[in-house]
């Protein structure tokens, strides 16, 4: 047996949405008579900022929610630049290092092609 599949417009879906963030999701969808798995759909879609519920349609939670959010995206940003930080030198010292081996090389074979030269007739 197919499942007919109905079709809300956009509109509808964003009252939805902002009925939702409002009471809950549950008392959203009973309230319009709609499943809930549809409104859990449109929600996160509009989380996903697959629906624009345009200005204005924030929460205190989801406010909330949006500043730990930031915070820890900060958090972790300050990380990666500590990281980045650390790696720079790291690569730094590893350059110095290289250096250091190459010209040592080239000393070492300046000293044989001179010793080669003077044991030659």
């Amino acid at each position: 047996m197919k499942r007919e599949t109905k079709s809300y417009p956009e509109e509808y879906k964003v009252e939805a949405v902002k009925l939702a963030n409002e009471v809950g999701r549950t008392k959203a969808a009973d309230e319009l008579g709609i499943p809930k798995g549809t409104v859990y759909g449109w929600v996160r879609a509009a989380k996903l900022g697959q629906i624009d519920t345009g200005k204005g349609t924030q929460t205190p939670a989801s406010a909330m929610t949006q500043a730990q959010e930031i915070q820890r995206l900060q958090s972790e940003l300050k990380a990666e630049k500590k990281k980045v930080a650390e790696l720079e030198e790291i690569n730094a010292f590893l350059e110095e290092a290289a250096s250091f081996f190459a010209a040592s090389r080239q000393k070492q074979a300046k000293r044989r092609d001179s010793n080669s030269s003077h044991t030659r007739p």
